[in-house]
């Protein structure tokens, strides 16, 4: 044996470690960013603001505590999917599939579509994960931007359709975080155009339950064989159930289906998305309120100087303020959470986006705006006399 064999191993340190075994791409990434909210008034996910009435609460935990969590998930996702295909009415010759959030359901589309050569496309700004998921599973990204005013640039979208042929084409039907819906001729001109390059099209219907129109029932109209809509529950009110779903023509369905993860959806999950549905009217009247509350923001955000409020068909607001950073900064400092999203894209300079609370959330909101606007305009004119 030579003195050589008995070497010990040279050390490697952790980050040469990951150098070697971890992709370069990722190492490159920003991970998806969740801020802190503790002790402040928390606006900045378009989550539904509502719990569940006491007596629902208490029927809901009884439900779940009768639920044999020592199984595997089994006959609970069919009837789930069943329900779920009566509740949204599904239109005939369609199927739905779940996911653990519509996240997993953009995921396993990347995976199913990952031709040679395949590529995602959509418009920018809009939801992150649809890049975030296509360049993780070895697919080209490419991203139209919006006008200036939010809309579809339908003659760069149809140019990137001849260009690029996209397996996957995103709609998101409200867009996030613009939270405004598309016109709908446009549309179907690129609906038409995907399909004539044998690509796929996703209308992405997350925010659905405040939005005033659907792509769902044009589903089994001649020449949308293949279109898809996905939605989630999370707006619906289950955000910490984690449940999607994705419907499209059986045919369809039952292939991407395929890259599924056995038993994706938990037990729990099934069964409160169950419950839910069982209690729909409830969720309904939540959404109700919501879009009323929206309305009023959006008079109270018109009514304030130099507020640029857009127009939302979500349970979201994006408005333009004169310093977006220290917009959201100020609003922090008094207690209230929205969403900074200046650096997302170009267009998207000095926009806040806020999410649509509770009355007395709004009303704080709405004062942490205002106070922050006139303590930057106070400060302002401080430093010119200067």
């Amino acid at each position: 044996m030579t003195p050589n064999a008995l070497a010990a191993p040279a050390a490697v340190t952790l980050a040469e470690r990951i150098a070697r075994t971890v992709r370069q791409d990722v190492q490159s990434m920003h991970a998806y960013a969740v801020q802190p909210s503790a002790g402040l008034v928390k606006l900045d996910a378009m989550e539904n603001p509502f719990r569940l009435p006491p007596e629902l609460q208490r029927a809901l935990g009884e439900r779940l505590g009768a639920v044999a969590i020592n199984r595997y998930p089994g006959a609970r996702g069919a009837d789930l999917i069943a329900a779920l295909a009566r509740h949204v009415q599904l239109p005939a010759g369609c199927k739905l599939m779940l996911g653990n959030g519509s996240d997993e359901l953009i995921d396993l589309l990347s995976v199913a579509c990952d031709m040679p050569g395949a590529t995602v496309l959509a418009p920018l700004p809009g939801f992150v994960m649809y890049e975030m998921s296509a360049k993780l599973r070895g697919l080209r990204f490419v991203g139209v931007p919006l006008t200036a005013d939010f809309q579809l640039d339908e003659a760069a979208m149809l140019d990137a359709i001849a260009t690029h042929r996209p397996a996957l084409t995103y709609l998101a039907y409200p867009n996030n975080p613009t939270a405004n819906l598309w016109d709908d001729a446009v549309l179907e001109r690129l609906v038409a155009a995907v399909g004539a390059q044998h690509g796929l099209v996703v209308f992405d219907e997350a925010y659905q339950p405040f939005a005033s129109r659907t792509w769902l029932p044009r589903l089994a109209q001649p020449g949308h064989e293949h279109v898809l809509v996905l939605r989630t529950l999370s707006k619906f009110g289950l955000a910490g159930v984690r449940l999607g779903y994705l419907c499209g023509a059986a045919a369809l369905i039952d292939e991407i289906d395929k890259v599924r993860p056995p038993y994706n959806v938990g037990v729990l999950n099934a069964e409160a998305a169950l419950f839910a549905l069982e209690h729909a009217d409830e969720y309904a009247r939540q959404a109700a309120l919501l879009r009323a509350e929206r309305e009023r923001l959006q008079a109270a955000l018109r009514a304030m100087p130099g507020v640029q409020p857009f127009p939302s068909e979500a349970n979201m607001i994006l408005v333009r303020v004169p310093d977006s950073k220290r917009a959201f900064e100020g609003m922090k400092a008094r207690g209230v959470l929205v969403k900074h999203i200046a650096g997302l894209h170009p267009l998207l300079a000095h926009c806040l986006r806020l999410t649509v609370g509770t009355p007395e959330e709004n009303k704080r909101m709405i004062d942490a705006l205002a106070a922050s606007l006139a303590a930057n305009t106070a400060t302002d004119a401080t430093e010119n006399v200067r």
